[in-house]
This record gives C-alpha cells, structure tokens and sequence, in this order.
C-alpha cells in the first residue's frame, strides 16, 4: 500500500494529466454539451443582442453544432458583462481584472459570494443567487449521487459550448477527494461538476444566464488558475459547520474545519446578509 506521501504526489500528477487533457478536447463532457456559435464578428454588444445569444442554445433536429471559443464568448457577452462588473468592483475599490478571485458557494443559502482582491486584501464585490443545486448537506461520494461536493476547488477549464448556456468546470475530485475515496475503496467519486447557466441541476451549480456570463467572463479576465471556489453545506459564519451528522464520512470534521478557515479568513467580522434577487 503506498504512503500518503507517494499517493498526495501520485494525484497531483494524475490531476495536472487530467486538466491538460479537459483542455484539449475542449472540456465537452456530460454537463457541457455543444451548442451552436454566436457570430462574433462585428458583433455589437447592447442588452437586447446579448439576449437574443442566449436564446440560440436549440439545436434543431439533423443540424450539427457549431463550435465556438472562450474569445467569441467574451466578444458577445464580455462588454456588457464586464461594464455590470466594474461598477460593483469600483465600488469595492478592487482593480478589475483583479489577481485572485474566490467564489464562496452556500448551499443552504443558495447564494454564491464573490470576493477578490488587487495588490491588497481580499474584498467583498458582490452575491449572486444560486438557481439550482440537487443533493443534502453533506460531501459528494460517488457518481450519480447527485451531490454537489464540499470542498475547497480550482476552476479547471471554461467551456463555451454548454448545452447549460455556459459552464466552468470545478477540479472535482481535487487531491483531498481522491486521498479519501482511494482509502475507502471508493472507485469512483464521480466527475462533471460545474457552475453553469439554465437554472438546472444534477450535482452542478446552477445560475441563472446572466450570472454565468459575468462568471465566466471574470474567470477568463483573471485567469482560471487565479479562481478559488468553496463550496459549504451552509454558511459557517452563522453557526458553525456540524460534522457529527448521522452517515457523514469520518474525515469530514477535517473538510469542515478546511472550508471554514477558508471562509472565515476572507471574511473576518462579517456578517451575512441576503443574496441579491432573493
């Protein structure tokens, strides 16, 4: 049996194989169906138009998708995007594109904060509501347990040819994930877990259109390799992350303590108030 030592470096290499193969096949996987392209040349970005592009996601009977890029998806949804972003950067007083991005996700909320700094300290930019999100408090296990996971996530690619509208893919299962499902025998822990649009969910996060554009297109500003998410069964600033739940893992007290640290040192003193839309 090998050592946790050779096994922690076996799954960061086996992870970096994993991310670098999604990128060349384009990340088209179970919840990133194709849909066809959005013109992009000339492409005047106004409300009505980027309106108008997210209708474009029926493919009909006999017609193949045609494929379209990360930068045609900045070209038709980035301006708007980027000028709603601003005003709420702006007024956190954060650089925008900024150099780090966390996304705290709340489950029992259904909001989803975001937070990012410049050269300084990590600020509060704004909350959006999340649509969707299928499972119970607890971590994701298996494949098909239509749990969204627990845990602390990398965003490992973004694809523009969603049948979700938009989706970027979390690194589920990261390091942690495989550590635990390796010693309990688990084959398969599941994969396929995005943030994506369409309001659906099936162990996904699911926002609503306009919020995916402006995710996906500050995650393509900043960098995806800059883009934190943690995910919490709910939010620990308001009571703490309950571990001792009847058929809970016995390693989740450490993935509890794990997400609240990450949480609570990005926001000290804050208290949580109600996601925009709610």
């Amino acid at each position: 049996m090998p050592t946790t030592t050779s096994f922690s470096a076996l799954m960061m290499k086996s992870t970096a194989k994993i991310i670098v193969g999604l990128a060349a096949t384009g990340l088209l996987n179970a919840c990133s169906g194709h849909k066809p392209a959005v013109p992009s040349a000339n492409a005047m970005v106004v409300k009505p138009q980027v309106q108008a592009a997210r209708k474009i996601h029926d493919i009909p009977p006999g017609k193949l998708p045609v494929q379209r890029t990360v930068q045609d998806v900045l070209q038709i949804y980035g301006p708007y995007a980027t000028g709603k972003l601003k005003s709420y950067f702006d007024k956190a007083k954060v650089a925008y594109p900024p150099q780090e991005v966390t996304l705290i996700a709340l489950k029992q909320e259904m909001k989803l904060e975001l937070w990012a700094r410049d050269s300084g300290e990590f600020r509060f930019i704004r909350d959006y509501r999340i649509r969707a999100a299928s499972g119970v408090p607890g971590p994701k296990l298996r494949e098909g347990d239509m749990q969204v996971p627990e845990g602390v996530y990398r965003i490992a690619g973004l694809n523009p040819n969603s049948h979700f509208h938009l989706s970027m893919k979390l690194n589920y299962p990261n390091e942690f994930d495989l550590f635990h499902a390796w010693q309990e025998e688990r084959a398969d822990p599941g994969t396929d877990i995005f943030i994506h649009g369409k309001a659906k969910s099936l162990g996904c996060l699911a926002m609503d259109d306009e919020t995916i554009e402006e995710l996906f297109v500050l995650t393509a500003h900043a960098g995806a390799e800059n883009v934190k998410v943690v995910i919490a069964p709910h939010d620990p600033r308001t009571f703490p992350l309950e571990a001792g739940i009847e058929g809970l893992p016995a390693w989740t007290p450490e993935l509890y303590s794990r997400i609240s640290r990450e949480i609570k040192a990005l926001s000290p003193g804050r208290k949580p108030v109600a996601a925009a839309g709610l």
